[in-house]
C-alpha cells in the first residue's frame, strides 16, 4: 500500500498543467523567402489592431511583377491559439505553416480562436504590390503644334515659371509662352535683335535672356525686347548657363570661353587646343559623384562646317579658394567610338545623360532610339526600348529642345527631312519622385 501511495504522488506531480489564455492575437507577418522575387521575402508587414478586423498591410509596395499566387505565409501568434484558418475568395484553408497559397486574389481574411474558445480575433491581409512599372517612361502628347511651323529655326528656353519658344522662319522672329507646355500664347515679334540673328544659339539663366552676335551681348528679361551691351571682344556664339554664370565663346586670338556679367565679358582662361563646336552643339549641366559641377559640351559643327565628334568636359573646384578653378577636357579624344552628331539634345535625367535626335556627318537622321550615358559622357548605350522609348508617333528629328522641369522630360519642335514641327511631348520615369 505504502508503494502505491508512492507511485500515485509521483504520478500527479509529473502530470503538466495544461495553461489556456483568452488571447486571439497575430504578432507577426511575413512571406517565405523565394529566389525567384528576392523582395517577396523582404516585404515588411504592419498589423493594425482595431476595435472589430484588423489590417496586416505592407507600407512599402513589393516590386513591380512579384507574384503573389504561390507564396507560404508564415504567422507569429501572441499566444497558442484553438484554431487559426484563412479564409480566402474560393477555400478555407486550416494553417499548417508549410501552406503554399494563392494571395493574390483578395479579399483574404486570418481568423484567430483562442485556446479557450472565448475569444475570436479577424485580421484582414493585404498584401501590396507596385502596380506600375517602376522604370517604364510614359508620354504624352500636350499639343500637336504651337504654331504653324515652315522651315523655321528654333528655341525653347525657361524664362521665370514659363516656356518660351522662339522661332524664326529667316525673316521675322517671334516668342510663345506657355505655363505647361500644352496652351500657348503668341508673345508677338521680337525687337532689338541684329541681322542673322540665330535663335537657336539664345541662352536663359532662368531671368533673363542672352544672345551674343559681333561685339555685342544682346539681353532681354520678356523674349521680346532686346536690349544691346557692347563688349570688348567679339562672340562667336552664347554657349551655356552654368554654375550661377553664362558662358559664351569668345574670338582672342583664337576662341577662349568668357562669362558675361554687368554688361562686360570676363575672360576665363579656358582654351579649346582642338576643335571645337560653334553652332548645332548641345549643352547639359549636372552634378559629379564627387559633388562638382560640372557642364558638357556635345557635337555640333565646327567653324569650317565639320560634323564634330566632341565631348567637351568643364568642371569646377572650389580649391584653391576663395577663386576657384575651371578644367576643360575634351573625352572624345580617348573615346572615339561616339559617333559625330549635331542637331542633338542632352538632359541629365535619372542619374544619368539622356541624348535626343540628330543627324551624323552624312545628314543620316540618328533615328527614335534614346542613347544614355551612365559615366558622366565616356561611354554611351543605346537605351533599354522596353522601358525607355520614345512613342511611335514621334518623327526622327533633329533640332528638337529638351528640357527638364518639375522631374518631368519636355521635348519640343524639331525637324526631319520633310517638315518642322512645333509639337511638344511630356515623359517621365515613373519613379522618378517616388519616396524610397
Amino acid at each position: 500500500m505504502l508503494f502505491c501511495l508512492v507511485l500515485l504522488l509521483s504520478c500527479e506531480t509529473s502530470t503538466p498543467t495544461v495553461t489556456t489564455s483568452s488571447v486571439a492575437q497575430l504578432s507577426a507577418f511575413y512571406f517565405a523567402k523565394n529566389d525567384s522575387f528576392p523582395g517577396l521575402g523582404n516585404a515588411v508587414f504592419t498589423i493594425e489592431e482595431r476595435l472589430d478586423t484588423g489590417l496586416v498591410w505592407n507600407k512599402d509596395s513589393m516590386l513591380f511583377g512579384t507574384r503573389l499566387d504561390t507564396v507560404i505565409p508564415k504567422f507569429t501568434f501572441a499566444a497558442t491559439p484553438s484554431a487559426a484558418y484563412l479564409t480566402m475568395p474560393d477555400t478555407t484553408v486550416v494553417l499548417t505553416g508549410y501552406d503554399t497559397l494563392d494571395f493574390s486574389k483578395k479579399p483574404i481574411y486570418l481568423t484567430i480562436r483562442s485556446s479557450d474558445k472565448t475569444t475570436t480575433k479577424v485580421y484582414e491581409i493585404q498584401p501590396r504590390v507596385h502596380q506600375v512599372n517602376p522604370d517604364l517612361y510614359t508620354w504624352q502628347l500636350l499639343t500637336a503644334q504651337i504654331y504653324p511651323s515652315d522651315d523655321s529655326e528654333q528655341r525653347v528656353v525657361l524664362l521665370g515659371n514659363k516656356f518660351v519658344m522662339l522661332s524664326s522662319n529667316g525673316f521675322a522672329l517671334r516668342a510663345y509662352s506657355s505655363q505647361d507646355g500644352a496652351s500657348w500664347t503668341d508673345l508677338g515679334a521680337l525687337t532689338g535683335l541684329p541681322s542673322g540673328t540665330k535663335v537657336r544659339q539664345i541662352i536663359s539663366d532662368g531671368l533673363t535672356l542672352y544672345y551674343g552676335q559681333g561685339k555685342a551681348v544682346y539681353t532681354s528679361t520678356d523674349a521680346v525686347s532686346w536690349t544691346a551691351n557692347e563688349v570688348a571682344y567679339p562672340v562667336v556664339t552664347m554657349l551655356m548657363q552654368w554654375n550661377d554664370l553664362v558662358w559664351a565663346l569668345t574670338e582672342n586670338d583664337g576662341y577662349e570661353l568668357a562669362t558675361f556679367a554687368d554688361g562686360a565679358l570676363t575672360l576665363s582662361g579656358l582654351r579649346p587646343e582642338t576643335e571645337f563646336p560653334i553652332s548645332d552643339f548641345a549643352t547639359v549641366n549636372f552634378l559629379s559623384p564627387s559633388g562638382r559641377e560640372r557642364t558638357m559640351i556635345i557635337g555640333g559643327f565646327a567653324e569650317n562646317g565639320k560634323s564634330l565628334n566632341v565631348r567637351w568636359n568643364i568642371e569646377y573646384s572650389s580649391h584653391p579658394q576663395p577663386e576657384g578653378t575651371y578644367r576643360m577636357e575634351e573625352f572624345s579624344i580617348d573615346r572615339p567610338q561616339f559617333t559625330s552628331l549635331t542637331g542633338i539634345s542632352v538632359i541629365w535625367y535619372n542619374e544619368q545623360l539622356q541624348l535626343f535626335g540628330g543627324v551624323d556627318a552624312d545628314m543620316r537622321y540618328f533615328g527614335r532610339d534614346i542613347l544614355i550615358s551612365e559615366d558622366e559622357g565616356l561611354t554611351w548605350t543605346a537605351a533599354d526600348t522596353a522601358n525607355n522609348q520614345l512613342p511611335e508617333v514621334y518623327q526622327a528629328r533633329q533640332k528638337q529642345n529638351a528640357i527638364v522641369r518639375d522631374n518631368c522630360i519636355y521635348l519640343f519642335g524639331g525637324q526631319d527631312q520633310n517638315k518642322t514641327y512645333s509639337d511638344v511631348y511630356k515623359g517621365k520615369l515613373n519613379s522618378i519622385d517616388w519616396e524610397d
